[in-house]
């Protein structure tokens, strides 16, 4: 994908959600990473769940995985759940598999160091032009598996 491409939709996330933070990006980019790692169709290929994500700001990763994936609770084929970390599971609808994401260590600490609004979005550019696989740990759990 292109940095142009990536750049019009990180817009149109700050346009849908209000402003730019970290867990909007990170929502965008695990949703975005799932779809490709998994082969899924956007929209109705795709089940969510999120865990650790159900207060701000953590629930702004939800508005990022909506927007990546395509899943929404109006189809109702996304849910938040209470969760001590922040952990995403994405199922391919077609094939079973799944995907497990969780923020590496280090990335953790880091947004719990962030103090106000100007440092917040300063940290989500950065995040955005960073590779997934340093954002995330993850793995693939075939279907039956």
């Amino acid at each position: 994908m292109s940095i142009k491409n990536k750049k019009t939709e990180l817009g149109e996330a700050i346009k849908f959600h209000g402003h730019l933070g970290p867990y909007l990006v990170l929502g965008l980019l695990a949703g975005e990473f799932a779809l490709k790692k998994l082969k899924c169709k956007k929209y109705f290929g795709a089940r969510v769940k999120a865990w650790g994500a159900t207060v701000k700001p953590m629930s702004c990763l939800i508005d990022g995985l909506q927007l990546s994936t395509g899943a929404t609770y109006g189809k109702g084929n996304i849910e938040k759940l209470h969760g001590q970390h922040i952990e995403i599971e994405v199922v391919d609808c077609d094939s079973g598999k799944k995907i497990f994401l969780t923020l590496r260590n280090s990335l953790a600490k880091s947004l719990g160091t962030i103090t106000g609004h100007k440092e917040s979005e300063k940290f989500a550019e950065q995040l955005y032009k960073t590779d997934c696989d340093n954002l995330f740990d993850w793995r693939l759990v075939h279907a039956g598996s």
